[in-house]
């Protein structure tokens, strides 16, 4: 059997990707999103995840390219001059690999994220992170033993099969496979892992080669060619763009992901497809 979870990454970014995201699970094929904890509109999100009893929330852990929720002085070795976390992939994963004062300062901040989802009375339907921070044995290991108190079901594994992505879209083969070869291993530990850990987790990622450019063509492409498991199609979708646009996200098309979740055509696409349409919490009950 094919099942599809679609989702979409950063509620809370901005009032705009929060329009977005009750735009697309009230009039579109969205069925989940993942929460950011501190971030602009992470208040407005919280109030449109309560109004949307049938939209699954997850937590999406920042640990990249965006704030702590913690002050910046209880996590010194994680932040930059400004109380921002590092915007250098490489720079952050070193430290929290060989830094002891740099994993402690993590694991109080991960705690702290978990912390302010429990008090929003949310039910907790996924975890993943930002920039699939998630997928460092060290940060996955304290989302793992942190996520046993919060009662995690599913984390996000985001491996996507190369070669069918590439056959729904035909662009950048080389780039789609390479990254899969780079993956594998890291990929292969962690579902490894969260699965010895009782966690659900789905079989494959699409959007991932493709993020910020998830469009209607892109995603009508897709679906023919999800493979048989559980896929989840992840989006970033906004009404428009905005003044304060993270770094790294400059060029996506926010409109076009967003409509390609109300789009009648991506909609019909699914429900001829064959594919069973299913959330985390779903599988995990």
């Amino acid at each position: 059997m094919r099942r599809l979870i679609v989702s979409a990454d950063d509620f809370g970014l901005s009032t705009e990707v929060n329009d977005a995201v009750e735009d697309g699970h009230r009039n579109g094929v969205l069925r989940a999103a993942s929460l950011m904890m501190a971030a602009p509109a992470t208040d407005d999100a919280i109030r449109r995840a309560h109004a949307m009893p049938t939209l699954r929330v997850g937590l999406h852990v920042v640990l990249v390219n965006g704030r702590p929720i913690l002050p910046a002085q209880r996590v010194p070795d994680l932040v930059d001059d400004d109380g921002a976390f590092f915007q250098d992939l490489g720079r952050a994963g070193v430290r929290f690999f060989f830094s002891r004062r740099a994993r402690t300062q993590l694991e109080a901040e991960i705690r702290a994220q978990f912390a302010a989802f429990a008090a929003t009375g949310l039910v907790l339907d996924h975890v993943n992170a930002q920039n699939h921070m998630h997928v460092h044995p060290t940060v996955l290991s304290l989302i793992v033993r942190i996520g046993r108190e919060y009662d995690v079901r599913a984390v996000r594994v985001p491996r996507e099969p190369w070669l069918r992505s590439w056959r729904g879209t035909r662009a950048s083969a080389l780039a789609r496979a390479s990254n899969a070869v780079f993956l594998a291993p890291w990929l292969a530990l962690m579902k490894a892992r969260i699965r010895a850990a009782g966690i659900v987790c789905n079989d494959f990622v699409f959007g991932m080669n493709d993020t910020g450019h998830v469009d209607a063509a892109c995603v009508r492409s897709l679906i023919p060619h999800l493979p048989r498991g559980i896929s989840e199609l992840y989006f970033h979708p906004a009404t428009r763009g905005w003044e304060a646009v993270p770094h790294g996200m400059e060029r996506y098309d926010f409109a076009g992901e967003h409509r390609a979740l109300v789009d009648p055509a991506v909609i019909e696409a699914i429900e001829t497809s064959g594919v069973r349409m299913t959330t985390y919490t779903e599988l995990a009950s």
